[in-house]
């Protein structure tokens, strides 16, 4: 269980390079999306469409997919649509608690002691201990 025979040794260079090579890559473009994300890419296109102002409904929606093979039932893109707009709601409502400039100040002022917190950690100590006053 050791080394591999034909590796070569692996020197700090080697390493160096690696995580460089690494650390440059993008995420890699998925072909396939999933319901709710290919819904979510969509959402404000369809909210569109089935608007008052246009009047279309959402199996009228799910025919026009249909034709691009996108094959999604009326009523399963009218449940994703609700599902995104609670998930949304929620998220909305939890960075609402109190009103929004209150909670932004409160996380700023939060955020300037965690940083003045681990300034002052990083700051070197001086030990006591075992010293007589």
């Amino acid at each position: 269980m050791g080394e591999h025979p034909n590796s070569e040794g692996i020197t700090k260079n080697k390493i160096d390079e690696a995580i460089n090579l690494l650390k440059s890559q993008k995420p890699k473009e998925r072909e396939e999306l999933s319901d709710r994300e290919a819904i979510r890419k969509m959402r404000r296109y369809i909210e569109k469409l089935t608007s008052d102002k246009y009047g279309y409904s959402y199996d009228e929606v799910s025919e026009m997919l249909k034709g691009l093979g996108i094959n999604l039932t009326g009523s399963r893109i009218k449940y994703l649509i609700g599902e995104l707009k609670k998930s949304s709601r929620r998220r909305h409502q939890a960075s609402d608690n109190g009103s929004s400039s209150a909670s932004v100040q409160g996380a700023t002022e939060n955020q300037q002691a965690v940083v003045e917190s681990s300034e002052a950690e990083e700051a070197p100590v001086k030990s006591t201990k075992g010293k007589i006053k």
